[in-house]
């Protein structure tokens, strides 16, 4: 369910959402920048005389299209995640599930981290009685895992979203005082 499906619990609510397109321009110019620095590189180990400026460059935006494309049209990509803070909670939707809110008070931790060359949101509820589905039936809730000491956690990757996780991680320390 996209967030503009549902209505924000609150006026001041700041919405974090992945973006296959930004994900897209990212991984063409780090490719394009990339390939344009190795393939000289390249051509000197190998000996053999250096592309034409213009030869490289083409062949640069192809790769970063190409690549950036194929990830851009995955199933990976296509998994929408989306976080909205707000005074009224914290509500979220991960890898294609259904939004949960959870009240500030009903929130026992939350921690965004790097987990590999991924970062991470855990979402650790007081219980899971007081989590409140936003839609009747669909895909279920985020995933779920188990913390070190038994708890559940919500669990969503922030590796795509927008604004960065940085400012997830500034809006959730304002938040839960």
């Amino acid at each position: 369910m996209p967030p503009e499906e549902v209505e924000a619990p609150a006026e001041d609510a700041v919405l974090f959402r992945s973006s296959p397109w930004r994900t897209f321009a990212v991984m063409a110019g780090v490719l394009f920048v990339a390939y344009l620095a190795v393939s000289p590189l390249v051509a000197w180990l190998l000996g053999a005389p250096p592309d034409s400026w213009l030869s490289t460059c083409v062949q640069a935006a192809v790769l970063g299209v190409v690549v950036g494309g194929g990830y851009a049209l995955s199933s990976r990509s296509a998994l929408r995640t989306w976080v909205r803070a707000s005074s009224g909670g914290l509500e979220l939707a991960a890898q294609g599930s259904d939004p949960v809110l959870l009240a500030w008070p009903d929130i026992e931790h939350v921690v965004v981290r790097r987990r590999g060359l991924r970062t991470v949101l855990d979402v650790t509820p007081v219980d899971l009685d007081r989590v409140h589905p936003i839609s009747e039936g669909g895909d279920g809730w985020p995933t779920l895992h188990d913390e070190e000491d038994g708890s559940p956690s919500f669990t969503a990757d922030l590796t795509q979203v927008w604004p960065p996780p940085r400012a997830l991680r500034r809006e959730l320390a304002r938040r839960m005082h």
